[in-house]
C-alpha cells in the first residue's frame, strides 16, 4: 500500500507531467508557426514522452492500491522570442522536473517506500538523458546563430526523431 504522503506527491507529479506535455505541445505549435517542422516534431515527441510519464505514475499509484486525484492543468506560454529562448526555457523546465523527481525519491526514502524508490530510479535516469539532449540542441542553436543554412540542417535532423514509449520497457 502506498502512503498518503507519497500518493499526494505523485498526484502532484502527474499534474506536472501533464503540464509538461501541454507546454511541449505549445512549443510545437510555436515551431509550426515558424515553419520549422523538424523542431515542431521534436517537441511533439516530447509531448508524447511526458504523457507516457504521467501515465506511468498514474498506473503505478493504482498498482499500489492508491487512488489518483487529478487536478486542473495550469496555462502554459504560447510565444517565445526566438529558438534559443525556447530551448533555454526547455532546459530550465527539465531541470525543474529533475528537482521534482529527486524530491519524490527523497519522500520515498523518508517513507521507507522501497518499491516507489525503485520505480523512481527509471525517472532519475530519464531526467539525466532529458537534460543532456536539450543542452546539446541549445549548444548547437548558439553555434548556428543567425545562419539560416545551419538552422535548416538542424531542423532536418530534429525531424528524424521518432517517439518510442520507453516506459513500456522500463520496470514498473
Amino acid at each position: 500500500m502506498i502512503s498518503k504522503k507519497m500518493q499526494a506527491a505523485i498526484d502532484e507529479q502527474i499534474n506536472a507531467e501533464f503540464w509538461s506535455a501541454y507546454l511541449y505541445l505549445s512549443m510545437s505549435a510555436y515551431f509550426e508557426r515558424q515553419n520549422l517542422k523538424g523542431f515542431a516534431n521534436w517537441m511533439k515527441v516530447q509531448f508524447q514522452e511526458e504523457t507516457t510519464h504521467a501515465i506511468k505514475f498514474f498506473d503505478y499509484v493504482h498498482s499500489r492500491g492508491g487512488q489518483v486525484t487529478l487536478k486542473p492543468i495550469a496555462a502554459v506560454d504560447t510565444d517565445w522570442k526566438n529558438n534559443v529562448d525556447i530551448f533555454n526555457e526547455t532546459l530550465q523546465h527539465e531541470q525543474h522536473v529533475t528537482s521534482l523527481i529527486n524530491n519524490l525519491a527523497n519522500i520515498a526514502v523518508e517513507e521507507k517506500d522501497h518499491a516507489t524508490n525503485s520505480m523512481l530510479q527509471w525517472f532519475i535516469s530519464e531526467q539525466v538523458e532529458e537534460e543532456s539532449n536539450v543542452e546539446q540542441i541549445l549548444v548547437q542553436l548558439k553555434m548556428i546563430g543567425d545562419n539560416g543554412y545551419g538552422m535548416l540542417m538542424l531542423d532536418r535532423e530534429l525531424a528524424t526523431r521518432v517517439f518510442v514509449d520507453a516506459t513500456k520497457t522500463a520496470a514498473p
